[in-house]
């Protein structure tokens, strides 16, 4: 009998980048680099697992704002041309390399993206009816989030948090076919009274940071290895430090190792211009192709790595799953001599980490679970939901206000390079809150203006803009985006009040800001 159980849960997530008005967009691309190197390759994965009779008992959770950008033709037609550039440039790059000690890297991104056009033609291009059809068929769970990923603590109007979690559960259901069991709180941010709106929502559990649990009143009789059940009746499910550090980790972590990939240096800067030129966008700027020929090597200068050798790094990725289940095990005895039921170990990670910073995050999947299926171990794969099943009576909580963010609190999101966003946010909440409710029965161009001015908050209300303020990754980027919907939600507001509504220019704003077609504004009342 297992010792312990492994819950491993990917939180799926991109913000909502759609650009309809131009012909290529480069932020598009983080999209179709998160297709490529991790959502197909994990969904090859799992499909894998599944006819070969593997349980790979894991859970994903996919953000409202993926769910629509998977689904969206336009950016499904896209991706098509994105991956097929790419394999022109691999195909390029296998005849350029041959008798040189890349050429069975070049090899393989050639095989890489092929494999991924293939099989993202054979899933009609829409992943997330292929992973739902994974879900129907018993494999894994999958769970829902906040619409667009808001800070739920750093929304001040009760009626805007209960929105953000109602259109994310109504979003679920249209793509996946049921109403969700599960949530992921954008950044695991937590503070007394969301759990009664995720009640509201028939949401039976949550992931939290551990800060949450072990610092909640009263303590936890488990730790964090067991939910606890907060005052309204939702489960909560700790992550789990030890685990998460041995990959998270940036010093100990298994993605640093010397022999991996190394994600900072990419073909599309190494290369001559004139011969990358031709799968550069049109503004001709180098940008990060996915063809990386260097590996991590140590802390050196990008420019002083060595050669990336595949097989080398696969063998790496192997031994680090045995590594990884053998930690578990080891654990999972010690906690049965602490913890009077079966401990569940939850370990929660950003799924983009596997496959695109961590390029051979996929392959250390796949070995972790054929390694968990041949009984060598203690410890089971189950998902969150598996082990209520079998535990339903659980100690009740009140936990504490935390997130998984540095210093466990809010401080990425809020500082003094973001907190100007937070006053024109909450402007725009107590706005459309008011509108909610002065125009409850609006019919055509009316409900039109309404439903879009709720859609442009809620894209404003997005964690996103502020993390890559504060990180500093594309700032002025984040900044447009925050802007541009607070002022299409303003001008909105301006339009519904004084029964003057442009519709030509509501129609163009309407093709930009596309998602949530199921939308009603009312939802704010």
């Amino acid at each position: 009998m297992e010792q312990a159980l492994l819950a491993i849960i990917l939180h799926a997530h991109l913000p909502f980048v759609r650009h309809p008005e131009y012909d290529e967009f480069l932020e598009e691309d983080w999209l179709f680099e998160a297709v490529t190197e991790c959502y197909l390759p994990l969904l090859s994965i799992l499909e894998t697992c599944a006819n070969d009779g593997i349980p790979a008992r894991i859970t994903i959770g996919f953000t409202p704002t993926l769910c629509e950008m998977l689904s969206d033709p336009l950016l499904q037609r896209r991706y098509v041309r994105h991956v097929e550039r790419l394999i022109e440039l691999a195909d390029k790059e296998v005849h350029r390399t041959r008798g040189e000690r890349t050429h069975d890297a070049a090899r393989m991104y050639a095989e890489q993206f092929s494999a991924a056009r293939d099989l993202f033609d054979r899933r009609g291009r829409n992943l997330i009816n292929a992973f739902r059809a994974l879900q129907d068929a018993g494999v894994i769970d999958i769970i829902t989030s906040a619409a667009t990923h808001a800070l739920l603590p750093l929304i001040t109007r009760r009626e805007a948090r209960r929105a953000q979690i109602e259109v994310g559960r109504r979003n679920y259901q249209k793509h996946f076919g049921r109403s969700p069991r599960g949530s992921w709180l954008p950044e695991c941010a937590y503070e007394q009274g969301i759990d009664e709106l995720l009640k509201e929502a028939r949401i039976d559990y949550f992931i939290a940071d551990a800060p949450a649990v072990m610092f909640g009143e009263p303590r936890p009789r488990s730790g964090i290895y067991a939910p606890v059940i907060t005052p309204s009746g939702v489960a909560a499910f700790a992550r789990d430090l030890k685990s998460s550090e041995q990959i998270w980790s940036a010093d100990r972590g298994y993605p640093g190792d010397p022999d991996y990939r190394e994600f900072y240096r990419d073909l599309g800067f190494d290369a001559d211009y004139e011969y990358i030129r031709p799968f550069l966008h049109g503004d001709g700027v180098r940008r990060n192709t996915g063809i990386k020929y260097h590996r991590v090597t140590g802390t050196l200068d990008l420019g002083k790595k060595d050669l990336y050798v595949p097989a080398i790094a696969t063998e790496k990725a192997a031994l680090h799953a045995a590594d990884f289940v053998t930690k578990r095990n080891e654990q999972a005895q010690q906690l049965r001599s602490l913890i009077d039921r079966t401990p569940i170990i939850v370990s929660p990670f950003d799924a983009e980490l596997f496959g695109h910073w961590w390029y051979e995050g996929p392959q250390f999947l796949e070995r972790l679970f054929q390694i968990a299926h041949r009984n060598q171990s203690k410890i089971k794969l189950a998902t969150p939901l598996d082990y209520l099943s079998e535990f339903s009576a659980n100690q009740e909580q009140e936990l504490s206000a935390s997130s998984w963010g540095d210093e466990g609190y809010y401080r990425v999101w809020i500082n003094g390079k973001t907190e100007w966003l937070y006053k024109h946010q909450h402007i725009a909440e107590d706005r459309m809150i008011d509108l909610a409710r002065e125009y409850a029965d609006a019919r055509g161009l009316k409900k039109r203006a309404l439903n879009q001015a709720a859609r442009e908050l809620m894209l404003a209300e997005s964690s996103d803009w502020a993390f890559i303020i504060t990180s500093g990754t594309s700032p002025q980027y984040a900044t447009k985006r925050f802007r541009d919907h607070i002022h299409r939600f303003s001008k909105l507001h301006e339009m519904i009040t004084a029964n003057q509504i442009d519709e030509y220019w509501l129609s163009d704003i309407e093709g930009r800001d596309s998602l949530f077609q199921e939308i009603e504004y009312t939802v704010y009342s």
